[in-house]
């Protein structure tokens, strides 16, 4: 029998302080990506470094990658594992990117995490500039669409059957928004959905996690800090340990039977009601 530690959230909350923290409860590792080598993009903190840390704990092989060097070593000198600098937009070079990659893993990428991303948090479409806009199409969604392009190219020319894309989504991609970043995630939504038909019978699966507000540098929230967030249905933001647990599940031969999917981590807040 698997020994696991139970599997469930758990969250206070010290109502006098209007403070919530969570002290979420793992699973314990079952070895569901060994073998796997894994390129996770923007690998070096956040939501990226914890997805790396949970696949390490899985026995994959993991290969984080971003723009700024010192990160990335501190990074892969806690978790572990290889670091690569490259910016996801230097998209001239990304033949060049994959075959340091694949260097480095002598062999094929089996998995491409793309989870590089920006936002610049404009509020509305009022504070948007050409400039902003721009920017955040080129590292949130035009990056991804061709590093999953060059992915796939290679995965299937290497005949293997068991290969995976994961993209980093958002709950704002399931409602309607009018600033850049929200209008990406909807695009990225549409984008797992339909490379998932076309790329499923090639042996490649592709998914995507749509977490709600996540403890980051991104969102400012401390993991450690206080975590309540009144106006999402939950009452709070989620660990970016509790996202990782997904995203490996969804990378692993487990889950097998699931593509083209949207999978939100966010206790259903993107459902929208009238009470």
């Amino acid at each position: 029998m698997i020994d696991l530690i139970k599997d469930f959230l758990k969250y206070s909350v010290l109502k006098k302080k209007n403070i919530v923290k969570a002290d979420v409860t793992l699973t314990n590792s079952h070895g569901q990506l060994i073998g796997k080598n894994i390129l996770i993009t923007g690998g070096g903190r956040g939501l990226g470094y914890y997805i790396a840390k949970k696949c390490i704990d899985e026995g994959g092989r993991v290969l984080i990658v971003g723009r700024n060097e010192e990160l990335l070593k501190k990074a892969s000198s806690e978790l572990k594992c290889n670091y690569l600098v490259y910016d996801v937009n230097d998209l001239k070079n990304v033949s060049l990117f994959f075959d340091r990659c694949e260097k480095i893993f002598d062999g094929v990428v089996d998995c491409l995490v793309n989870n590089a991303g920006i936002s610049l948090h404009e509020n509305d479409i009022f504070h948007v500039t050409e400039e902003t806009f721009d920017q955040q199409i080129s590292t949130n969604f035009k990056a991804p669409y061709f590093l999953s392009k060059e992915f796939a190219i290679r995965y299937i020319n290497s005949n293997k059957h068991s290969g995976s894309i994961l993209f980093i989504s958002s709950e704002r991609g399931l409602y309607c928004d009018d600033i850049p970043y929200g209008l990406i995630k909807c695009a990225v939504n549409s984008l797992t959905q339909g490379l998932g038909r076309r790329l499923i019978s090639k042996g490649i699966r592709v998914n995507a996690i749509a977490p709600g507000v996540t403890a980051s540098d991104m969102t400012g929230y401390d993991k450690e800090g206080n975590l309540s967030r009144p106006q999402a249905c939950g009452g709070r933001v989620y660990l970016p340990e509790e996202v990782a647990e997904i995203a490996s599940f969804i990378l692993s031969d487990a889950a097998g039977c699931i593509s083209s999917q949207i999978i939100p981590c966010n206790n259903g807040n993107h459902l929208r009601c009238d009470w």
